[in-house]
């Protein structure tokens, strides 16, 4: 099976460097699946999972923003962050989930809606590749 180069990078470290058969995740423009020779396309990243597929094998990496760029042999995502779901600390995403949400629901005046939501949609996605949700 066709492969290619997939290198996904923070501004601290390489997560990921390694060839797969398939990379699918949600661009700006939707959901989005890459197989070996897509087209060139650059696109900003939001809150998401990138999915990887390699030897018939799924890993999930959460990101927190960044940008995807897709040549015809290689795949590059610089996100803000990135983690691998052994990396992540499921007792801290569930607290920062109910922290964001009563951040929410509250509505003080005090409080920035969209940091709190950005807050909850991060914590959510590390709960989802961690397999709490």
């Amino acid at each position: 099976m066709s492969t290619m180069q997939l290198d996904i990078v923070t501004p601290e470290r390489k997560v990921y460097s390694e060839q797969v058969e398939m990379v699918s995740t949600r661009a700006a423009e939707g959901d989005i699946g890459i197989l070996p020779n897509h087209i060139p396309l650059v696109s900003p990243l939001d809150i998401t999972i990138v999915r990887i597929k390699k030897s018939g094998q799924e890993l999930q990496i959460a990101i927190s923003g960044g940008f995807l760029e897709v040549r015809p042999d290689k795949v590059t995502i610089l996100a803000e962050t990135a983690e691998l779901p052994s990396e992540i600390d499921v007792d801290r995403a569930e607290r920062a989930k109910v922290r964001a949400e009563q951040r929410l629901v509250n509505k003080q005046d005090d409080v920035d809606f969209r940091r709190a939501e950005m807050a909850m949609q991060r914590a959510i996605n590390r709960l989802n590749i961690s397999g709490r949700r």
